[in-house]
């Protein structure tokens, strides 16, 4: 009897681990709440933050009189309603899919009351409470109305068959994804949980070359692009997990060179390349890097120090004895259409530019940034940049909301203006700005601005489940390494703020009013230079992914980044998942003992040595990999270093070939099942035991 109670006790506990369900604080348009004067008058409630502005109050309060709605009590609830766009929580009440509601995700459960959880059960009913007081109320402009119907007074029963067709279009049931609308703010979940982090992180060495960027083939294969930092890209046929093989490329055949163009030097080179989204049909591919004016004629660009940011040019070009803005940051756009029938098999490319997107003069020979990516969601193209050099920033240039320099840029290159529209809107280059950037809410920001504060981002990604989860590491420069969770329009503090401390030279701190808002956001991670460097020098953040593939179960959820000079690796968890609550530690790490290729090992150790970390890469199987100065390494199983994970008998039983992903429901599902399955034949079989 007391073997069933512990099984009972381990599986209401495993239940519970899997059950849980919180979300990240998060607006509609990605940006992160914000607090308000408490003494403020307001016509939505809010409780410590609010994703809305006086404005946006003011043009609810507007459109709720406009309902014209009788009875005080459906008032009541569709006041809660159409405020809820205020919550801090708002992208998940609103968004289904990458899909935006009029209304929130309205708590609909089927779940029979009884006289303990009848409080619970009403909230989970909120559906159905909202149907009986509004169903036979007169409301105009409804926000319940079916497309197209007219926006006349109408009342629910008159718009909806019944309750269950109303609750089906507006209701859903909080889930490990989402959150709902009880008809009361949204309340984070408090209950943390326990979770034993991994003994280490397994790598397997599958290639001897030494490169600064992977991406995977958009068209969804085994295979991935790798370029180095003098401008050289290859295509790379990349190894199938547990098959002892090695990465495919021939160092001797490159897809691209683009060397000609591209200055190389300590600081400087190719920083960055992405693939269009649709590149297996258009063959549009992009390039990021750093050119000299006097090496190469195409080097022109007008400089990032001018009368607009007021810095004059003049008094930069001392810097190691370079003229102003001699070195610049280009984006050029190039095609593999020509070299083949379909862009998807294409083996080369010309390096032969299609259009120039963006160019920019540098003030200094260091902190350029340089990486850019495509959103997973919206398409547009996301830049980063460092605040251009000079010690703590001398000319504010990350806090200058005119300045391109330590900002995250996103623009629309599928949308290429004219000539004369480039001039009018004074852009940088052919690129458009999508509407939705912050700029529509700050008047003072430059339009292609999504977020600012930063000094050297060094590697950003998106998370592949939960793609509102932007992920950017941001090299420090005398005390700590970061990294941050970007949202819109969001200020990251540098150089008031040197991660969570005020930045200080010579015992001096900036004045608090150098920041552009009064609300800096603070790391979700990093490390203080002694963690890695006792004397607190040599010390250079490398951002990398969420893992999020199925062969390191154990890692699963945990964002992995590094140190280029300590040769670390990090492991970041946020506990519960997306509650806010992050914590990270130092991962230690082993070569699997049937690694393809021999790792180098730490002299008078086993320990295998990476040498310089330059960057993270995941391919299409979701699988991370490591960029060293040594070579080429993946994250493999666990147990292949004897490393301990009691989830990988149950998920990774296969790795699966990639495949359309499945939604996050669906994909959550499935994992539960598999789980579940596992876990129910365990209790059975011990149960016969007893």
């Amino acid at each position: 009897m007391k073997g069933v109670v512990s099984i009972s006790f381990l599986l209401c506990f495993l239940l519970l681990l899997l059950d849980y369900s919180v979300s990240l604080p998060l607006c509609i348009d990605s940006r992160a709440p914000f607090t308000v004067n408490s003494t403020t008058n307001s016509f939505c409630p809010y409780n410590g933050s609010t994703c809305c502005n006086s404005t946006e109050d003011a043009q609810i309060q507007k459109q709720f009189q406009a309902m014209n709605i009788s009875d005080s009590g459906c008032a009541s609830v569709l006041k809660s309603i159409i405020c809820a766009r205020c919550d801090p929580f708002s992208a998940q009440l609103f968004t289904i899919e990458s899909s935006t509601r009029t209304v929130p995700i309205l708590c609909n459960s089927t779940i029979p009351a009884n006289s303990t959880q009848s409080k619970a059960i009403a909230a989970e009913n909120f559906c159905s409470q909202v149907w009986d007081t509004c169903n036979n109320v007169s409301i105009t402009n409804s926000p319940f109305a079916l497309q197209g119907q007219a926006r006349s007074p109408a009342k629910l029963n008159e718009q909806w068959q019944s309750k269950t067709e109303f609750c089906n279009a507006f209701g859903g049931a909080s889930n490990n994804e989402s959150v709902c609308f009880d008809g009361e703010p949204v309340k984070l979940n408090k209950t943390e949980i326990t979770i034993i982090p991994p003994h280490g992180l397994c790598l397997e060495k599958i290639g001897n070359g030494s490169y600064l960027n992977m991406v995977a083939h958009p068209d969804g294969s085994n295979r991935a692009f790798f370029s180095d930092q003098k401008g050289r890209v290859w295509l790379a046929t990349l190894p199938e997990q547990g098959s002892g093989g090695t990465l495919e490329l021939d160092e001797s055949s490159p897809f691209v060179d683009l060397t000609d163009q591209v200055h190389f030097d300590t600081e400087f080179g190719m920083m960055g390349m992405a693939f269009h989204p649709d590149f297996a049909r258009n063959g549009r591919f992009f390039a990021s890097f750093n050119c000299e004016k006097s090496q190469w004629a195409g080097c022109t660009g007008r400089c990032s120090c001018n009368s607009d940011v007021n810095c004059d040019p003049s008094k930069i070009g001392t810097d190691s004895g370079t003229q102003p803005c001699q070195y610049q940051t280009v984006i050029a756009e190039y095609t593999a259409n020509g070299t083949t029938s379909q862009p998807s098999l294409a083996e080369s490319a010309k390096p032969t530019e299609v259009r120039r997107i963006f160019t920019m003069g540098l003030p200094f020979t260091g902190h350029h940034g340089g990486q850019i990516l495509f959103g997973p969601d919206d398409g547009y193209l996301y830049f980063m940049t460092g605040d251009g050099g000079g010690t703590g920033d001398p000319f504010n240039f990350s806090q200058n909301k005119k300045s391109l320099l330590g900002k995250i840029m996103r623009l629309d290159v599928d949308n290429i203006p004219s000539a004369e529209d480039i001039a009018n809107l004074d852009l940088w280059g052919n690129y458009s700005v999508p509407k939705d950037n912050p700029y529509t809410e700050d008047n003072d920001l430059r339009p292609e601005i999504w977020a600012l504060g930063l000094r050297n981002p060094w590697r950003c990604s998106f998370d592949r489940e939960r793609t509102s989860y932007f992920v950017c590491a941001d090299i420090g420069q005398d005390l700590y390494e970061e990294v941050d969770l970007i949202t819109k329009g969001g200020n990251y503090g540098w150089s008031v703020y040197e991660g969570p401390y005020l930045f200080s030279i010579n015992g001096s701190t900036k004045s608090i009013n150098t920041l552009s808002t009064s609300n800096p956001i603070f790391p979700i991670f990093g490390y203080n230079h002694s963690e890695v460097n006792k004397n607190e020098g040599s010390a250079s953040i490398i951002g990398g992914y969420i893992y999020r593939s199925s062969t390191d179960p154990c890692m699963y959820g945990r964002y992995l980044y590094g140190d280029l000079y300590a040769g670390a690796v990090w492991a970041g968890d946020e506990n519960p998942e997306n509650s806010g609550n992050f914590t990270t530690s130092k991962i230690p790490f082993s070569c699997a003992n049937n690694s393809p290729l021999k790792c180098d090992s730490v002299s008078g150790s086993s320990l295998p040595s990476l040498g310089y970390i330059f960057s993270f890469g995941e391919d299409n199987h979701k699988d991370i990999y490591i960029l060293a100065s040594s070579g080429v390494y993946r994250v493999v199983r666990a147990t292949l270093c004897n490393y301990i994970c009691s989830m990988e008998n149950v998920t990774t039983l296969a790795t699966p070939s990639p495949s359309p992903s499945p939604s996050h429901a669906s994909r959550w599902s499935n994992f539960y099942n598999i789980v579940m399955l596992q876990i129910s034949s365990f209790l059975l079989l011990l149960l016969a035991f007893l």
